[in-house]
């Protein structure tokens, strides 16, 4: 039977046991640590200070071997052999520590971590033994490499440097891994003496320390004698040196998704380092010649198309003491006007509804509707163009008018499936300035959508035609992100096929500068590419697509205000294409040529009218059988091609009330509107305008012969007084069929004048509504109300 006093240590034993087991927490180290952000191979790119003003980067599981060696000859030669406590070392403090010896150190690594943890600088007897116990207990919880790692993690380097990794890059610009012997053998017996490195002072005491642990280092067959020699020859550091910031935006955002957090503070990104440097180059070099003009601010960011993964981020140019330029201003995620830039998604949408085809012509011609007045870049019109031409150039009244037939309700939502996340307002907000840029994007969303696009393309044949979810996802900078998962959604509203045909399009668009000869080269990259201007010329874009990579450039300032000349294609499209210099062409089986492959899935085959590019009807002289995306088959018949009756002479048209039948000859003709016409035929000489009624014929079917294209219906119009004070005139504008026909003109019932071949006329009506009627020498006439305003 067990005596009383055994069975009473026993249980004063166990109840020890216990307590130590409680006496660790679940996470030792709860001080802030630094926001850092590495690139996609591990090297550093920014870092921020953490809340207490300490340089201590977050905890790293891996420790260097050279720095293993270093410091545990310097502090613990007995590190991997003893239970967290060396007997022989403790025994040898204690007994110095009580007779009043000069102390000894005796604490092994593992009771220095429990001393940084418990933060006691107290060398007394108890506090001794309280660190033996909890050095006892952590060795049961943690293994050697992970306590040499909480160590270098938070072991003091100096000043306000805390860990290893901190101390590296402040002290050497550079990484642990990268340190040489002489480097990490002075790092390691920093902590032992942190002051040591104070610039000017104590220097050299601590370049004694350092040879000295060279020279053990040596002896201990860790270090030849000849590496030790010349390791001792190397000089101590400086001054700290300032971290890296190649990346201070990226650090900026996710700072402001992490707030709060003291452990994750570390952003593994898929940034990748050399492009960076390359990009921040770029737009450096653009920036000297852009803030000549007053143009302050520049971003730009590389996407990889296939994952999604951010390159290179470029939030601003970063020059912190220029206040001037808020450069702190991360533009890459700030809401700004698009532009054009959302031309494209609308094109790919009505193809992919089956809405259009890519050669459909689509009207170019003055337009208001509900009292908007859109107008394109240059003021001028075509009449009609096919709509990858009208995508290429940019035209802004093709885009509203096809807007306005898509319906700009249904774009809205088509965005933001797409991922556009700033559409804060409800669609009737924006209404059909939606496509010119009355909304506004960030880079992220925009680029992200692009990404999206091109993935759908890449995968069009692995995914046998269908679109599935998991190709549409926002673009991401986090390394450790999860991918999104792939299942079919059928409420994606952009097929492959006219994805591809939307990037086709884009390719053509006129490349400035020097870029403008690239098809002239074998070696010319393939890009799919678009610009942007916004209202005010305050935003500049530049958006680019390849099946690899998508790169976006903004240029412009971040106050708002506008410059003359802050044009996306001047200003934004040459970094744009700068940067793609810095990147690969691949050739693969996916992106032959390093472009997108042709539609091999969800397609058809239909016929085509050659000269309005609609779904060709039985009046089309000319047509050809193309591969179209696979609603194509519901798009439009031609409306402008027509069966003709002419003479037997073709130079007049005729009807069965004024000529024999078998004096007459059919014609198919391709006819315009008026107005279409009138504008169109300005551009296109070769064609060729109805011939004139024969005498003596008349036509009722023939159509609306006379159109009046200034103003519209209803319109406002403000007119401005001339240099000399006078009241300003309007010009009025219409145009007739027959190219011969004289218009007569009148305003409010008062006749006006009258106009021949160029039917224009200047009239200066005063202020209120007013009515004007044009009656051609056939006697058909149209009337429109206007009202003139003052301010």
């Amino acid at each position: 039977m067990m005596r009383p006093g055994r069975a009473l240590l026993s249980v004063l034993l166990c109840l020890l046991f216990v307590l130590m087991w409680l006496m660790l927490p679940g996470r030792l180290f709860k001080n802030p640590t630094s926001y850092v952000v590495d690139d996609n191979r591990g090297n550093l790119l920014s870092a921020a200070i953490a809340a207490d003003g300490q340089w201590r980067f977050p905890h790293n599981k891996e420790v260097p071997a050279h720095f293993v060696d270093c410091i545990t000859t310097f502090e613990d030669k007995r590190f991997f052999k003893h239970p967290g406590v060396d007997v022989l070392a403790f025994s040898r403090a204690m007994l110095a520590n009580i007779s009043g010896r000069p102390r000894q150190g005796g604490s092994t690594l593992t009771m220095q971590v429990v001393r940084m943890w418990q933060q006691n600088n107290s060398r007394s007897i108890w506090v001794k033994l309280k660190e033996t116990l909890l050095a006892a207990r952590l060795e049961l919880s943690y293994s050697k490499k992970e306590i040499l790692a909480l160590y270098a993690s938070n072991a003091p380097f100096g000043g306000n440097v805390v860990g290893l990794d901190a101390a590296a890059w402040r002290y050497y610009a550079r990484s642990p891994q990268q340190l040489s012997w002489s480097e990490m053998a002075t790092l390691a017996v920093l902590p032992n003496a942190p002051s040591l490195i104070h610039p000017g002072k104590n220097r050299q005491q601590l370049l004694q320390k350092r040879n000295l642990l060279l020279q053990r280092l040596a002896q201990s067959g860790k270090l030849s004698a000849q590496d030790a020699a010349l390791a001792q020859l190397e000089p101590l550091p400086q001054k700290p040196l300032p971290l890296p910031q190649e990346a201070p935006h990226l650090l900026q955002l996710f700072k402001k998704q992490h707030r709060g957090s003291t452990s994750a503070t570390r952003l593994h990104s898929t940034i990748d380092g050399n492009l960076q440097a390359a990009v921040k180059n770029v737009v450096n070099r653009h920036h000297s010649l852009l803030k000549s003009n007053g143009i302050n601010n520049l971003c730009a960011l590389v996407l990889d198309v296939e994952t999604g993964n951010s390159l290179a981020y470029i939030g601003n140019v970063y020059e912190p003491g220029n206040k001037e330029l808020e450069s702190d201003v991360d533009v890459v995620q700030s809401p700004r006007s698009p532009g054009s830039a959302l031309k494209p998604i609308l094109y790919a949408a009505m193809l992919s509804d089956g809405m259009l085809l890519p050669n459909s012509l689509v009207p170019d011609i003055p337009t208001q509707i509900s009292g908007y007045h859109p107008q394109n870049f240059d003021l001028g019109y075509d009449g009609a163009i096919p709509a990858h031409k009208a995508l290429a150039r940019s035209l802004n009244v093709p885009a509203v008018r096809l807007l306005q037939q898509y319906k700009y309700a249904r774009f809205y939502d088509l965005l933001q499936r797409y991922g556009i996340n700033t559409l804060n307002n409800p669609a009737g907000f924006y209404g059909l300035s939606l496509i010119l840029g009355g909304c506004e994007v960030t880079m992220w969303d925009l680029a992200g959508m692009y990404a999206s696009m091109a993935r759908i393309a890449n995968h069009q044949e692995k995914n046998k035609g269908i679109v599935k979810s998991g190709d549409v996802h926002p673009a991401r900078y986090n390394r450790n992100a999860k991918p999104a998962p792939a299942s079919i959604n059928a409420h994606l509203p952009l097929d492959a096929t006219s994805i591809y045909f939307s990037f086709e399009a884009m390719q053509e668009v006129m490349r400035p500068g020097e870029e403008g000869l690239w098809q002239q080269f074998n070696s010319s990259k393939k890009i799919a590419w678009k610009t942007g201007t916004s209202f005010g010329f305050r935003d500049g874009w530049a958006v680019g697509v390849t099946p690899q990579h998508v790169v976006a450039v903004w240029v412009g300032n971040t106050d708002g205000e506008g410059r003359a000349g802050l044009v996306g294609v001047e200003t934004a499209a040459p970094v744009m294409f700068d940067i793609f210099r810095l990147l690969p062409t691949v050739s693969t089986a996916r992106a032959p040529g390093g472009w997108f492959k042709k539609p091999l899935y969800n397609y058809q085959y239909i016929p085509v009218c050659r000269n309005t590019g609609f779904r060709a009807n039985i009046d089309c002289p000319l047509t050809d059988t193309l591969k179209m995306p696979p609603l194509a088959g519901r798009s439009p018949m031609c409306p402008y091609h027509s069966i003709v009756q002419l003479d037997a002479t073709g130079q007049y048209r005729v009807n069965d009330g004024c000529e024999q039948p078998g004096s007459m000859q059919q014609q198919a003709w391709f006819i315009l509107p008026a107005t279409m016409e009138f504008y169109y035929k300005q551009r296109n000489h070769d064609y060729k305008p109805l011939p004139p009624l024969k005498p003596g014929c008349t036509d009722a079917a023939a159509g609306k012969p006379m159109e009046l294209i200034y103003p519209q219906a209803g319109l406002k119009i403000y007119v401005p007084l001339e240099i000399d004070g006078s009241k300003g005139k309007t010009i009025f504008t219409a145009t007739h069929k027959n190219s011969n026909a004289k218009i007569f003109w009148s305003l409010n019932d008062q006749f006006a004048g009258t106009t021949e071949k160029y039917h224009q006329l200047s009239l200066s009506p005063g202020p209120g509504t007013h009515i004007i009627t044009l009656t051609d020498d056939k006697g058909y006439s149209i009337s429109r109300h206007f009202t003139i305003i003052e301010k």
